[in-house]
């Protein structure tokens, strides 16, 4: 069973991604549907960074939209649905997801896992988790090195997180490694995996969460960026502008297209 045989699923393009018109309730209900199904597949939670990765990979971008799901993580990706007509679209955000999805996973019985990030930041993480939801299972979590792993790290990482038997793995591991290692291994763990980027960091409390009017002002990158002003000008200086200027082009290519012909015409 995979997410893509549902006849309800919406997608909408934002420069080559196919981007699901979806609400919180219901990548809820899909992941923990799927989870129950002990299939694997993946999550992809994009943003503007994503969106330019796969611009510029045509195989990232197909691995992305090879994605059971590809939430709007992104403010403008959202602004993006909308302007081609859909006014329903809504931001679901990796870092307010992630707890959630534990909340229902307490309540269910499912257990989650947790893949990513510097080992005291992991260990945070697990134990606000814990902290939050007593009654969640959490059989798996674990730190890769900040460096290629070999082939038999590979292994040994798949290998443990299929004896843990978790159902729901949050991924940490930044774009575009996490979406990689997640397509990499869909067939090889039979968890729901989903890339949560920098959920981590915020969960544990090293990054601050934007206030929510700057998020829907669609400048969460500008409070991050304060933040991190060395690991993310960069980035930022160079992503934003082209997503800019490429949503822009789409936009204009999609009004200029002919109207399709109805029976009063």
């Amino acid at each position: 069973m995979t997410l893509h045989d549902q006849s309800d699923r919406r997608r909408v393009p934002v420069l080559g991604l196919q981007v699901d018109l979806c609400s919180y309730d219901d990548a809820i209900r899909k992941i923990i549907k799927l989870a129950r199904a002990g299939l694997g597949g993946y999550v992809s939670v994009a943003n503007v960074h994503v969106a330019i990765e796969a611009r510029d990979d045509p195989a990232f971008e197909k691995l992305v939209n090879d994605a059971d799901l590809v939430l709007p993580d992104g403010t403008p990706l959202v602004w993006m649905q909308r302007l081609q007509g859909n006014e329903d679209a809504e931001q679901v955000r990796g870092p307010s997801l992630m707890p959630m999805l534990m909340k229902h996973a307490e309540a269910e019985g499912l257990s989650v896992g947790f893949l990513g990030a510097r080992p005291e930041v992991l260990e945070q993480v697990v134990v606000r988790a814990a902290k939050e939801f007593p009654d969640l299972q959490i059989p798996f979590h674990f730190s890769p090195p900040f460096r290629a792993a070999s082939d038999e790290e590979k292994a040994a990482t798949v290998q443990a997180i299929s004896e843990s038997n978790v159902q729901i793995l949050f991924v940490g591991l930044g774009c575009p490694k996490q979406e990689r290692w997640m397509a990499e291994n869909r067939e090889k763990v039979n968890a729901v995996m989903i890339g949560v980027g920098a959920a981590f960091d915020l969960y544990a409390g090293n990054i601050r969460e934007a206030p929510g009017v700057i998020s829907k002002l669609g400048l969460e990158w500008m409070f991050r960026l304060v933040q991190e002003p060395r690991r993310l000008f960069s980035r930022y200086l160079l992503v934003n502008p082209r997503f800019i200027w490429l949503a822009a082009s789409q936009l204009i290519r999609v009004r200029s297209r002919p109207k399709e012909p109805t029976n009063n015409d």
